[in-house]
């Protein structure tokens, strides 16, 4: 990891997992900036506020819900990626997450692979972050399998534009076809792969 500061937003009720995250953090050569909230609505608050390079989510807790964080976070932050950590996952359950856009999942008594998890999470956004807003809105609506007249109506652009906005996502992710675009925002999950 970069002499950079990462930027962790922890949506957590337990404040003892802040210190334990960066605590391990630190361990394994990362300079980290937590803050801690324990509510949805505080989460809401903070991720535009702290600009977060990752979010890590506890699995469950009274006041927090990962799906709708998930949602939250690739509607305000898409290229920044989620995290689950827990006490114990079951796989079924772990795979749903995953399927809804979380990035990983990590357990806490295995605490020495979060920070090979980050890394690996960020590396994969870095093309993702290429992206302009719109862009990113364009790509979304590719995936979703809107054509190019249904993406100009819905964002009130035109077919031209519509059209070199595609050619520019291709050229910046390095993915020249609709299927690779498919599985690259199903991978960061821009697209989540289930309801």
């Amino acid at each position: 990891m970069s002499s950079k500061t990462l930027r962790i937003l922890l949506l957590d009720d337990d404040p003892a997992d802040a210190d334990l995250i960066t605590e391990t953090l630190t361990g394994n050569g990362f300079h980290a900036v937590t803050t801690r909230v324990d509510s949805h609505d505080e989460f809401a608050r903070v991720l535009g506020e702290f600009a977060p390079d990752v979010v890590l989510s506890q699995h469950r807790a009274p006041h927090l819900d990962v799906r709708a964080a998930l949602e939250l976070l690739i509607a305000v932050r898409p290229t920044v990626p989620l995290i689950v950590f827990t006490c114990s996952l079951d796989e079924q359950t772990a795979a749903s997450f995953v399927r809804a856009g979380a990035e990983d999942f990590v357990v806490k008594k295995n605490l020495g692979r979060l920070g090979p998890a980050i890394e690996s999470a960020l590396s994969v956004r870095r093309r993702l972050e290429r992206l302009t807003p719109r862009q990113i809105e364009v790509l979304r609506l590719m995936v979703e399998g809107l054509t190019t007249p249904q993406i100009a109506r819905r964002l009130q652009l035109s077919g031209k534009t519509v059209e070199t906005h595609r050619g520019e996502i291709m050229k910046r992710v390095g993915i020249h076809d609709i299927v690779g675009l498919v599985r690259y925002a199903a991978r960061v999950g821009l697209v989540p792969l289930e309801s």
